[in-house]
């Protein structure tokens, strides 16, 4: 089916478009307005958008803000649009409502983690390590290293996931961060964040997602609000703080050890080298969480084997990219 006869069935034929700015994937996202009306008409030929809606329908009947899916077709899916409030954004522009945001952010994370995940794969040790050696590879190729190094690094982060987070629990929505959460003040409660980005979601371990948001990539979170959002799901859940920090620390270590190596692929098959920029952050959440004494075998292999992005490797890496960003 044609973008046009999709939007024609769905009763949004001549609408106003506006190309959106995407993520780190292949779809395509564009703003549709019809008088006040508007809509989000996303593409996403090699995908499973109706998986999304699913997904969506779920976190809609738990109350929180999904964009809810007005129709859908092969490869296209027609959302609410839930506005222009996203979090970085709003954190930017005014930091003192950077608590605010974020609080609102894990009281959806205490509603969600409250019901039975829907039917998705779970998230187990063994899927971290597989992803984060798959992902670190091209990390040390970018680098000119021999990607075999990996193999102690992948061996203690299963060890240490098996032994300290490896439950699969609750739903995880795997990118929960400040880009992909939009405020909407009008709303009460947990569904004042609205959700985006969650179609990879997967039964996983509910440290995950704290770290995905407080742990971001792209901008850098107060310790102040880290404390309060901490504080505020360990008052809401009971989990004890010595648990859930501990599984925050290795699932935060697996997290930004895959991100290592997503950048870097990013950067030298799509032509994305702005990604390298990133990547010192990243290094810091991981120097971070290796702190941990849960951690201190892992710690002790990634000082051995694994190369800290000086500018000379940051340089290496965006060397790698095939096309111009």
């Amino acid at each position: 089916m044609t973008v046009e006869t999709f939007l024609e069935e769905a009763g949004w034929a001549g609408a106003a478009r506006a190309p959106l700015a995407g993520d780190a994937s292949t779809r395509r996202y564009t703003r549709l307005q019809r008088g006040s009306e508007r809509a989000i008409l996303m593409e996403d030929p090699d995908g499973a958008p109706e998986h999304f809606a699913r997904l969506a329908r779920y976190l809609l009947g738990l109350g929180l803000s999904a964009p809810e899916p007005f129709a859908e077709a092969p490869g296209l899916l027609l959302l609410e649009d839930l506005g222009d409030g996203v979090f970085a954004k709003l954190a930017r522009e005014r930091p003192e409502q950077e608590d605010t945001l974020y609080l609102a952010a894990v009281e959806a994370l205490v509603t969600l983690h409250a019901a039975d995940p829907p039917d998705v794969p779970p998230a187990d040790p063994r899927y971290f390590t597989d992803q984060a050696s798959d992902a670190l590879k091209w990390y040390l190729r970018g680098l000119g290293a021999e990607t075999s190094k990996t193999d102690p690094v992948i061996a203690e982060l299963g060890e240490a996931l098996a032994k300290h987070a490896p439950q699969t629990d609750v739903t995880i929505l795997r990118d929960f961060h400040a880009e992909n959460l939009i405020w909407l003040p009008d709303r009460q409660g947990p569904a004042r964040a609205g959700l985006l980005d969650f179609q990879d979601a997967l039964q996983g371990n509910r440290a995950y997602d704290m770290v995905s948001l407080i742990e971001d990539a792209r901008r850098d979170v107060s310790e102040t609000t880290r404390q309060a959002v901490v504080r505020f799901y360990l008052d809401a859940t009971g989990v004890t703080a010595a648990e859930f920090e501990t599984a925050m620390a290795v699932q935060g270590a697996a997290r930004n050890l895959r991100i290592l190596g997503i950048f870097a692929r990013l950067a030298a098959i799509r032509g994305k080298p702005g990604y390298i920029d990133l990547v010192p952050r990243v290094w810091g959440h991981l120097s971070h969480d290796l702190t941990h004494p849960a951690l201190a075998d892992l710690a002790e292999v990634i000082e051995i084997v694994l190369p800290r992005p000086t500018e000379a490797h940051l340089q290496s890496l965006r060397s790698q990219c095939q096309t111009p960003s």
